[in-house]
C-alpha cells in the first residue's frame, strides 16, 4: 500500500462511526478505497449520521466482531485500524474501561498479527500525564509514564503489553493529542471546544474558559497540541501504509498552543468580536487536568511524513465556516 493509493486494500476499521474512525473512512473513500468493514457500537446517539456520506461494504456491531472473526467469516483483511473505544477522560468504571479498552485491543491485535494483517490503533497523549516524564513517543520510555485518569491508563496498558509481549515494533500505535473537526457532535461532554465554543458564541458572543489552578498558568493560558483530524488522518494513513514504520508515534501539530488563542481563532471564523469569560474547573478533574501537551514528532518525520501540518487558525476557520455553520458531516465527495 502506498500513502496515497489504497485501492485494493481491504480494510476494517474498529470505531468506524466514531470521530476519528469514520474521518479515516471518508479519506480512504478518497483515496479510491471502499472494501471497508466499518465496526462500532452505535447505541442510541447520532454517530451513525457520519457514515451517511460514506462508502463500505459492510457493518458489524462491536460485540459481533471477535467471534466472527476466527474461520474468517468477515474474510481476510490487508489492513485493521483499530479507533474503537471509550474515549471518556471523566469515565469512572475501571472494569468497563479495562474489558473495552485495553481486553479488546489486546485479542484484535492478537488476531491481527496471527493472520499477517497490519495492525494499527489509537494510544493516546493521554497516556502521558501531566508531562512530567517527557512526551516522546520511544517506548523506552513507557514504564516512567503515569497517567492522570483511567481512560489514559487503560490505552497505556496495551502499549506496556505490546511492548511485553514484543510485538509492538510489529503493529503502529497512534499518541494522539488534541484533535478536532467534523464528525465529533456526537462525542457529548468530549467534543472539542470548538465545537462547544461555536454554539456557545452564536448563542450568547461568549465563549468560557476553566481558570486556571497553577501559579504558572494564567486562565486561557494553558496549553495543548491542537490537530485538525483532517490531518490526522493522513498521518495515521501514512503510518498504516508505511511496512516498515513499528512502534508508538505522536500524532500532533508539534506546536503546543493555548486555549485562549483556539478561542481567538473561533470568533476569527465566525467574524464576531472576542468576548471569553472564565469559569471554575470542576473540582473532579482539577488534579487530572493536563496543563501542557507538545507532540514531539521526530519519529513522525523519520518514517516520511513531510506534510506540513495546518497551521491552527486555518484548521478552525474551515471547520467552523465549512461543516459547523453549514451542519455538514465529512463527505468524499467534498475535500
Amino acid at each position: 500500500m502506498k500513502p496515497n493509493d489504497f485501492s485494493d486494500a481491504r480494510v476494517l476499521v474498529t470505531g468506524g462511526a466514531g470521530f476519528i474512525g469514520s474521518a479515516l473512512v471518508w479519506a480512504l473513500n478518497r483515496r479510491g478505497c471502499d472494501r471497508i468493514v466499518v465496526c462500532d457500537r452505535l447505541g442510541t446517539d447520532e454517530r451513525w449520521r457520519n457514515l451517511t456520506p460514506l462508502r463500505f461494504a459492510d457493518y458489524v456491531e462491536a460485540d459481533d466482531l471477535l467471534p466472527r472473526l476466527p474461520g474468517g467469516a468477515l474474510g481476510k483483511f490487508d489492513l485493521v485500524l483499530h479507533m474503537g473505544a471509550c474515549s471518556s477522560t471523566t469515565e469512572t468504571n475501571a472494569s468497563f474501561l479495562i474489558r473495552n479498552n485495553y481486553e479488546f485491543t489486546r485479542d484484535l491485535a492478537t488476531w491481527a498479527l496471527g493472520q499477517k494483517t497490519r495492525f494499527v490503533y489509537a494510544s493516546s497523549a493521554a497516556t502521558y500525564g501531566d508531562g512530567s516524564a517527557g512526551m516522546d513517543d520511544d517506548d523506552g520510555g513507557l514504564d516512567k509514564l503515569r497517567p492522570l485518569n483511567m481512560y489514559g491508563y487503560s490505552k497505556h496498558l496495551f502499549d506496556l503489553h505490546a511492548r511485553r509481549a514484543g510485538f509492538l515494533n510489529r503493529m503502529v500505535g497512534l499518541k494522539y493529542f488534541n484533535v478536532f473537526g467534523p464528525n465529533e457532535g456526537h462525542k457529548g461532554d468530549m467534543r472539542s471546544l470548538v465545537h462547544k465554543s461555536t454554539a456557545q458564541v452564536q448563542a450568547g458572543g461568549v465563549i468560557r474558559l476553566f481558570k486556571s489552578y497553577r501559579s504558572d498558568f494564567r486562565d486561557g493560558e494553558q496549553k495543548r497540541d491542537f490537530l485538525y483530524v483532517k490531518d490526522a488522518v493522513a498521518m495515521t494513513l501514512h503510518l498504516a501504509a508505511s511496512k516498515r514504520a513499528g512502534g508508538l508515534f505522536n500524532i500532533g501539530s508539534g506546536k503546543a498552543r493555548t486555549w485562549l488563542d483556539l478561542a481567538r481563532a473561533v470568533f476569527a471564523a465566525l467574524k464576531r468580536k472576542p468576548k471569553i469569560e472564565f469559569i471554575e474547573m470542576p473540582e473532579a478533574v482539577r488534579d487530572k487536568y493536563q496543563y501542557f501537551t507538545q507532540a514531539n514528532l521526530v519519529r513522525l518525520r523519520a518514517a516520511g511524513y513531510t506534510a506540513p501540518v495546518t497551521p491552527l487558525e486555518d484548521a478552525v476557520n474551515d471547520y467552523v465556516r465549512n461543516y459547523l455553520v453549514p451542519h455538514k458531516r465529512l463527505d468524499p465527495a467534498v475535500a
